[in-house]
């Protein structure tokens, strides 16, 4: 992933060819080539990609990590107050609390339309496949987070239980079943 020193760099690499383009465009009108208006587009086009990467590298790239967290895909996203995110139905209690600190973190946004709360909410569910043919959302919880502030010290994760309990169990090998390769 490239660095915000690596923008400034592309952005003055960027400026110089503008400037050279720039020139060119000139010395096009001067001379009458047939391409001095193309030369006139290719310099308005290098000044907005310099503009651009210039202001990639004004803006810090940073993305936190939460240890624990599983992959996730966002299924509905308002733009403003409400979010959903599907996790697998693997997913343990402390992974799942892992992951929506993950999301609320990934969805945080200070553009996101705000309400009279304030709070974005992103609700975790899995799908779970009772029979064949059949699929039941079931909600596992969510996490309720400033809209306002990155760094929220107040963000309120609820877990549903009654709902965690309905997930498959991960089943383990019976013990006797397991064998031992002996060294000879």
């Amino acid at each position: 992933m490239f660095t915000t020193a690596d923008f400034l760099v592309f952005a003055q690499w960027s400026g110089i060819a503008t400037l050279v383009f720039a020139a060119l465009a000139v010395l096009s009108f001067l001379v009458k080539w047939g391409i001095r208006f193309r030369l006139v587009g290719v310099t308005g086009f290098m000044a907005v990609l310099t503009v651009g990467l210039f202001a990639l590298s004004l803006v810090p790239f940073t993305r936190t990590v939460i240890p624990g967290a599983v992959r996730f895909s966002t299924v509905y996203d308002s733009g403003a107050t409400q979010a959903v995110i599907a996790v697998p139905p693997t997913i343990t209690v402390s992974e799942l609390d892992a992951t929506l600190r993950q999301a609320a973190n990934d969805l945080f946004s200070p553009g996101r339309l705000g309400r009279r709360d304030d709070k974005l909410t992103i609700r975790a569910r899995a799908i779970l496949h009772p029979e064949p043919g059949v699929s039941e959302p079931l909600y596992l919880g969510q996490v309720r987070r400033s809209l306002t502030e990155r760094e929220d010290d107040q963000m309120v994760i609820e877990l549903i239980p009654e709902h965690l309990a309905k997930l498959p169990q991960p089943t383990l090998p019976d013990p006797s079943s397991v064998t031992v390769p002996q060294n000879s």
